[in-house]
């Protein structure tokens, strides 16, 4: 499908069919989308947590706002976290992975190629807040991929930022983790009673928001 077709059709829906499940193939695409997702330095913040396991919904939902809870016959959930922060061992870990995938080939320096990203990401992480703000910053690049994939292979879902932060970390365990979570995607198909399927797409004038510099 043309990607514009694809944006112009894509919505978020409200009313999921519980009956239908979305294969185990299908969300092992979309997490393999999630994990080739791009990052600001390529820093990866992200833990991804993906389930279809009902016991699970009714475990998290005291942390849903009461109006997400139709949202709870969709297929699969995926909770998107970030580390509360990142120390030398984590950007260590990310040089060597790209060390080891080829990124430095050609690198003839003595000083490690990514001595300047590795300042950045650990000045980054001394203000807890910044660094939440900027690794969320990222996950929802994430999402945003995620969810256009989803809608490309005919699945539906719903972007849940509606929920108590907090109660779900403890909930779900992830405070003891050192993870945040930042927002949850629901997937699944919709329902024939669907209302938002039919309703028409709003946006604001492409000129209000769209400014060519070049012009």
């Amino acid at each position: 499908m043309d990607i514009l077709e694809l944006m112009k059709t894509r919505y978020t829906t409200k009313h999921f069919d519980p009956t239908r499940k979305v294969s185990d193939e299908d969300i092992a695409k979309l997490m393999e989308v999630l994990h080739l997702a791009p990052s600001s330095l390529n820093c990866q913040p992200w833990q991804y947590f993906v389930t279809g396991d009902k016991a699970v919904f009714e475990k998290i939902k005291p942390a849903l706002w009461e109006l997400n809870y139709p949202r709870l016959d969709c297929s699969h959930m995926i909770i998107f976290t970030v580390p509360t922060g990142v120390d030398q061992e984590y950007v260590d870990r990310m040089y060597y992975q790209e060390k080891a995938d080829g990124r430095f080939h050609d690198w003839t320096s003595e000083e490690r190629p990514d001595v300047g990203r590795c300042n950045y990401l650990l000045n980054k992480t001394k203000d807890p807040q910044d660094w939440h703000t900027y690794a969320s910053a990222q996950a929802h690049i994430a999402l945003g991929c995620v969810t256009v994939a989803a809608a490309a292979m005919g699945i539906d879902s719903t972007i849940i930022g509606g929920y108590n932060e907090p109660m779900l970390d403890e909930i779900m365990g992830f405070d003891k983790q050192g993870l945040r979570s930042v927002v949850m995607l629901f997937v699944g198909y919709r329902a024939e009673n669907d209302h938002n399927a039919s309703r028409p797409k709003s946006r604001f004038p492409a000129e209000r928001v769209i400014h060519y510099l070049d012009k």
